[in-house]
């Protein structure tokens, strides 16, 4: 017999590059979760806004009709208790972005037409409880938490509220954010946009010693400009492709280690999480376990991998806030 939840609650979530939505029931438990990355032309950086507003419009009703029917087969009410959905990318009043008035048009919408309340939420709190809660983390004491995608670069002093988290900024990406320098030198190399997974696949057939990039991190604020020219400059020069993603994830990860190391100095917090796309990639996440959990210099939690990626599983698992007591 199946398990029937008492409630759920339904998330939405369309970032610049994926459509999501994701269900889960007011325990936590999660019962349904779908995400559509945006297609990107061979050889493109992006997309400009009007075409990922376009493109989650076209894609967002697909995924929330799988989203309802796996729902349904678990045996949950037909209607969730609450919708939440990301309105902006980060918790300050200036965030903005086009695409993220889908999501919370959507949301705002269902959220009318089954009478339920709305929660209106961000793209970057929804990585960090998605992270937290696949990692199996605690939120018993505040932490550092380290946001790493193509869109946000940032450290943060994260202290655990009843409804989410309030975050104070350490420092962040100073020009380029890390993804933006990864799929960069990923375009370059003729890769797939994003770039991450390939450049990662690339990276394991190669050897950093020949493509050295100098990182630069002050404090928690990084630069990956000058990385950037620097990778260009050695393929010009004809270092081997793999070997070149090699160096350019060797100098993401010392750039990130420098950074999150004063951030836990500065704060005197014993726990960090690691979230965003970047924090899929297979060697940052042992560089770092070594270099600073394995010192015992902080506990150290990653997002899974599937959930480092951009998702609605996070925004989902935040709208159980709103479900009147």
């Amino acid at each position: 017999m199946s398990h029937e939840p008492a409630g759920w609650a339904l998330g939405l979530d369309t970032s610049f590059y994926t459509t999501s939505a994701a269900a889960v029931d007011l325990s936590g438990r999660l019962l349904a979760a779908q995400r559509a990355p945006l297609p990107v032309p061979r050889g493109e950086r992006g997309l400009r806004p009007q075409e990922g507003v376009f493109l989650h419009v076209q894609a967002l009703p697909d995924l929330l009709a799988k989203v309802l029917e796996e729902v349904r087969q678990t045996g949950a009410p037909a209607r969730p208790r609450a919708v939440a959905a990301s309105v902006r990318p980060l918790p300050q009043p200036e965030s903005y972005l086009p695409v993220f008035r889908v999501s919370e048009g959507f949301g705002r919408s269902l959220a009318a037409a089954w009478q339920v309340p709305f929660l209106g939420t961000t793209h970057q709190e929804g990585h960090l409880m998605a992270g937290v809660w696949s990692a199996g983390m605690p939120l018993d004491e505040s932490f550092v938490a380290v946001h790493l995608s193509g869109g946000t670069t940032e450290f943060l002093d994260a202290v655990p509220t009843p409804g989410g988290f309030s975050l104070r900024r350490l420092g962040e990406a100073k020009d380029l954010h890390v993804g933006q320098f990864i799929d960069r030198i990923g375009v370059a190399l003729g890769l797939p946009f994003p770039a991450g997974p390939s450049l990662e696949a690339l990276a394991a057939e190669g050897t950093p010693g020949p493509a050295v990039i100098p990182s630069h991190a002050e404090d928690a604020s990084l630069s990956f400009s000058g990385p950037e020219a620097c990778a260009l400059r050695l393929l010009a020069q004809g270092v081997r492709p793999a070997d070149l993603a090699c160096g350019v994830q060797a100098c993401v990860a010392r750039s990130v280690e420098k950074a999150l190391r004063w951030s836990l100095r500065s704060t005197g917090r014993r726990r960090a999480l690691v979230v965003g796309g970047v924090a899929a990639n297979g060697f940052l996440r042992r560089e770092l376990a070594d270099r600073i959990g394995g010192g015992l210099e902080a506990e150290l939690y990653f997002a899974k991998p599937e959930l480092s990626t951009d998702n609605a599983v996070g925004v989902a698992l935040l709208g159980r806030a709103a479900v009147p007591s």
